[in-house]
């Protein structure tokens, strides 16, 4: 009697999930490659998280993506921890490694840089100092990824000061943390700007940082992507700024996570967007 290949399942966990591309978009690429495997979603809460990680290798699954409000808890689930997801502490990517273990790392500062250098070309992280709104999880990710890029020096603003001051105290000297309404002056002289936050993401309050010290040579993005074209990124194109929507930070950020699960590295393409903004 031959063995028949199981069927490698993967999905995204968190609560709320209905809201998330990622189904979309790994299906997509499954498609694509003629892989037969599922991409699911599974809202599961919080006190349900450690029993269901531990049963889901045993139903097929290779690993799945962590979400809100997960991404921090699963970190003291896993086996084994990145230091990349050590140190922004967080976890979005699960792998269930054939020896039982859980491994666990952080795609969302690789998918940050990816993005940028795909959507604007020639972005030297290296040519200034960069300005990053907001210090939350989000923050960690981008503020980790600048630093190892080479970018300089980082001003950060918050609306709770001490939530960025925490982040000075992690990441070290290279923050520079300004009140939150200083953050439209903390601009000046940044050759990469960074929204972090939700400001501008439908159904949240609009972004409503002054731009008036904003270079036209710096190179604008947004993690929010919907509205894929937010007020913020409007502004900065006017003022003659490049800018880069936050959706291919989504779509960069699942690529290393597919390879892991299903064996072949997937393109980030106008395709890929195209199917993922889809009806």
């Amino acid at each position: 009697m031959t063995d028949i290949a199981r069927i490698p399942l993967a999905g995204v966990i968190g609560s709320p999930v209905a809201h998330s591309k990622s189904p979309r978009l790994h299906a997509h690429w499954l498609k694509v490659h003629g892989i037969r495997g599922h991409y699911v979603p599974m809202d599961i809460g919080q006190s349900d998280l450690r029993e269901v990680l531990r049963a889901l290798p045993k139903a097929g699954f290779v690993g799945c993506n962590v979400t809100i409000p997960h991404k921090e808890t699963v970190l003291d689930l896993a086996d084994i921890v990145t230091d990349r997801a050590a140190l922004i502490g967080a976890a979005n990517t699960l792998i269930f490694r054939k020896d039982g273990r859980i491994h666990a790392d952080n795609t969302d500062g690789y998918g940050f840089i990816a993005n940028l250098r795909q959507n604007a070309a020639g972005w030297d992280p290296a040519a200034g100092p960069a300005a990053v709104i907001g210090a939350g999880g989000a923050a960690r990710a981008v503020v980790a990824s600048l630093i190892e890029v080479g970018v300089p020096e980082i001003h950060i603003a918050n609306r709770t000061r001490a939530r960025a001051e925490a982040l000075r105290a992690e990441f070290g000297a290279k923050l520079i943390v300004h009140d939150w309404v200083q953050a439209g002056n903390m601009m000046d002289g940044a050759t990469t700007v960074v929204n972090t936050t939700a400001l501008g993401m439908e159904g949240k309050p609009e972004f409503r940082v002054p731009l008036d010290a904003l270079s036209p040579r710096a190179v604008v993005t947004d993690l929010v992507y919907t509205p894929q074209q937010t007020g913020f990124l409007t502004a900065a194109a006017a003022i003659g700024c490049r800018t880069v929507d936050g959706l291919g930070m989504l779509l960069h950020q699942a690529a290393p996570a597919f390879e892991r699960w299903f064996g072949v590295r997937p393109e980030v393409d106008q395709r890929t967007r195209d199917v993922v903004l889809g009806p």
